[in-house]
């Protein structure tokens, strides 16, 4: 696998820039990469993960691309991805990873068939479940592909979603999967979802507490049984530093951490400080461009509703504070000038809300060096839901 400047895609059809082009020519609205914050931010949480003896398993699922996971695993030292569909995982696997988790339940017969041919593309092939009744569909499928699927047992540790609560029904699954043809029982896994973005840092570390004391008590008991868990998984940019000194997780699933994003942003770190100050640099931008400034107090850009999630609230003007962004519609956002500095073609850095689903709404990502284009990569598995 290797890196290309127009990414793992021929070229032959509209693109937003080309290698050599000014960040000022790029076509609007589209996503840009800091490049150099990038990789600052992938060397940082792979020498953290490394100086904690913990592995990272990156999350794909954050930004879909074949070519930033192939960065996090050169740069960051990643050991596998996580995704959350097999649709995800399909996408990695063709451009040749090996290490697959899929971190999710899959229930549907033809997914859980598409699943178990994985490992005939050379990729090790891990799933969660939750269910006894998963285990058979999971084992027959296995079985019948003559492949191995691991299994991880989801621990619903606080987020209320997916994952079994007591200790006795690990274990019952874990000797289930034991005696299942095909499957291989691989270990827990543990990510509380629901504290990740909790401002606060002592609330976040109350939450993790929780999590890591029940994780702990179903380790013992599995331990008893003398069932060995290769993976103890969880962590995400909110918390990793508290999965890292548990004692109980081996393998982390940040995400975020790559690129930032507004609401990520907003959350303190031990010092009070927020995470986009000190911890973590902004990466992934939105590049909008002013279309009509007729209101002397008013700018109007390209970056409305269809190229950003707003679910957790809208983008930030990016190293700037005499500009602020204040409402979209399908294709306008709204920019307070109050000074009318902002002039026509204009181009600001929007800082999304939230990256993950805002990601997926786009085909490339523009790689940008001290104002330069230097590469554009495709958003390799955008709409891979399924």
């Amino acid at each position: 696998m290797e890196h290309h400047a127009l990414g793992h895609l021929e070229v032959g059809f509209d693109i937003p820039a080309r290698p050599g082009m000014k960040e000022s020519e790029i076509q609007t609205p589209c996503l840009i990469l800091d490049l150099d914050a990038l990789e600052n931010n992938i060397r940082k949480m792979g020498a953290f993960i490394k100086a904690h003896g913990m592995r990272h398993r990156l999350h794909a699922k954050m930004h879909k691309s074949v070519d930033i996971a192939l960065l996090q695993m050169e740069l960051g030292g990643a050991c596998g991805i996580c995704c959350q569909k097999v649709s995800e995982a399909e996408v990695f696997a063709r451009a040749g990873f090996t290490d697959l988790l899929i971190s999710n339940q899959v229930r549907d017969p033809h997914k859980i068939d598409r699943l178990a041919s994985l490992p005939k593309l050379g990729a090790r092939t891990i799933v969660c479940l939750d269910a006894l009744d998963n285990v058979a569909e999971l084992s027959a499928a296995a079985y019948g592909h003559e492949t191995e699927i691991e299994c991880l047992i989801e621990i619903d540790c606080g987020a209320g979603r997916c994952g079994v609560s007591e200790p006795q029904q690990v274990l019952e699954l874990a000797h289930a999967i034991k005696g299942a043809q095909g499957l291989r029982f691989a270990g827990l896994q543990a990510y509380q979802g629901s504290m990740q973005h909790l401002p606060d840092y002592e609330q976040r570390k109350a939450k993790i507490d929780a999590a890591v004391a029940m994780v702990r008590q179903c380790l013992a008991l599995l331990q008893r049984e003398e069932f060995e868990c290769d993976i103890v998984g969880g962590g995400g940019t909110g918390s990793y530093y508290f999965e890292s000194a548990s004692g109980v997780y081996n393998e982390l699933q940040c995400g975020s951490y790559a690129f930032m994003d507004a609401d990520y942003g907003r959350i303190l770190d031990e010092n009070g400080r927020r995470i986009d100050e000190g911890e973590w640099q902004n990466a992934l931008f939105l590049l909008t461009s002013v279309m009509s400034h007729v209101k002397a107090d008013r700018a109007i850009v390209d970056a409305g509703l269809k190229v950003q999630s707003v679910d957790s609230g809208l983008p930030v003007v990016f190293g700037r504070d005499d500009v602020t962004y204040l409402e979209c519609s399908d294709e306008h956002g709204t920019i307070a000038d109050p000074a009318g500095v902002l002039k026509i073609n204009e181009r600001l850095r929007l800082v999304p809300g939230h990256c993950d689903p805002t990601c997926n709404i786009h085909d490339w990502y523009v790689g940008v060096r001290q104002g330069i284009v230097e590469c554009l990569w495709p958003v390799s598995a955008r709409g891979k839901a399924f």
